[in-house]
């Protein structure tokens, strides 16, 4: 009997399941990463719906057991503004009844958990059963839910959750300390990179951004103020004062004027591209040599842990969720947020010194590898699937026992 056999033996025993997950649809990581999440479930052998108001954008092509069902708010004149929530809680009932699903999933808390509560509470009172999991990723707790018109319905909406798990520990302790919920039932799982996908190996010559002798600093965010875009330009202005260098931003967002205005006032416009919204951004960071994320808070960094898969050191903002993301002094550095010189000299320190750099980014691809990977990830959703279900979990010493 093979290894193979048991082990799809064992995850046929405890039941493939039916997921409906929601998130915001749009660039950035919360979305990324649950598009990702259940792009991988399907491939497990699991059924994955996705209930949002636009198509994820990760979510690009076919695949088999994976479906997509729009909300459509409608408009009323007495609606000055749609009631999206309402209208997500309603769809999300309907397709629970009708797909029989068998939890919802909802990343970031607001509207999603509070939506998902909703659904969950009118589904039970007509008899029928839906668990919620809520993911918290950021934002959702250190900005919007400390808006005082938000506060206690997201505290509400997150304590309503069968499940809550946080990407980072550094978001479950700011989940417990500014929403003063129970932190032992906050699950920590990491967000996770796809080693395959990310790898710098693998488009190796394919994209020219500069010319050969200019280093790649590159940075790609949704830019909000909460990147500190501005800090992005000066730190890369300090750069190109000492080598050949070329700034990439990748993205789209209400800083980006400010980033263009900036880079003309710096006389270093003509050595900054912006390329906007990209879907796609595993060619662009193999082609980088550094990657910047100074932000004011980063609840985890999902686009630093994809520089780092891809062999890019990454200089970032201590005391957040970045922490865990990057092995400080390893696989690139951690300074004070604002400290725009101390991040600028440990970039050069790394584009100018080739043994350094090496040394940087292989260590960051086996980080990243080692700790982050899809494949050691994705598994902790699942078990925390069937525990909140009530169902059977594999036996995960089948492999290392069968022969």
């Amino acid at each position: 009997m093979s290894v193979v056999w048991i082990l799809e033996a064992a995850y046929e025993s405890a039941g493939s399941m039916k997921i409906g997950i929601t998130c915001y649809p749009t660039y950035g990581g919360s979305g990324a990463v649950a598009t990702e999440l259940g792009l991988e479930l399907a491939r497990n052998g699991h059924e994955v719906h996705f209930i949002s108001y636009a198509q994820p954008f990760r979510l690009t092509q076919f695949k088999d057991g994976v479906y997509f069902h729009e909300v459509k708010p409608n408009q009323y004149p007495l609606f000055e503004y749609p009631p999206y929530s309402l209208a997500l809680a309603v769809t999300m009932h309907e397709v629970v009844r009708r797909e029989e699903l068998d939890l919802l999933h909802v990343h970031y808390a607001l509207p999603h958990a509070t939506a998902g509560w909703i659904a969950r509470d009118m589904l039970r009172a007509s008899g029928q059963d839906v668990k919620l999991v809520t993911t918290l990723h950021g934002t959702d707790i250190t900005l919007v839910g400390q808006d005082p018109s938000y506060w206690s319905i997201v505290r509400f909406s997150i304590e309503k959750s069968d499940r809550l798990t946080a990407v980072s520990s550094w978001l479950c302790d700011r989940t417990y300390q500014d929403f003063q919920c129970e932190q032992s039932a906050i699950d920590v799982i990491p967000n996770f990179v796809d080693p395959d996908v990310y790898d710098r190996d693998r488009y190796a010559g394919k994209h020219v951004l500069g010319s050969p002798d200019e280093r790649i600093v590159m940075h790609i965010s949704n830019f909000r103020r909460v990147k500190r875009i501005p800090d992005v330009i000066k730190i890369f202005h300090r750069v190109q004062s000492e080598l050949p260098a070329r700034l990439v931003l990748v993205g789209d967002g209400p800083e980006r004027q400010a980033a263009e205005d900036l880079a003309q006032r710096l006389g270093i416009s003509d050595r900054v591209v912006i390329l906007g919204k990209i879907e796609s951004v595993a060619e662009l960071l193999a082609s980088a040599d550094l990657f910047l994320l100074p932000s004011e808070q980063e609840s985890f960094g999902l686009v630093a842990l994809e520089a780092q898969a891809s062999g890019v050191p990454v200089i970032g903002s201590a005391h957040t969720g970045l922490a865990e993301v990057i092995e400080d002094g390893v696989t690139g550095s951690l300074h004070a947020v604002g400290d725009v010189d101390a991040m600028a000299e440990a970039g050069i320190a790394l584009l100018t010194d080739k043994d350094r750099w090496t040394a940087a980014s292989l260590a960051s691809r086996a980080w990243a590898v080692e700790n982050f990977a899809t494949s050691r990830v994705v598994p902790k959703y699942e078990k925390l699937y069937r525990d909140v279900l009530g169902l059977s979990q594999p036996d995960d010493t089948l492999g290392s026992d069968a022969s």
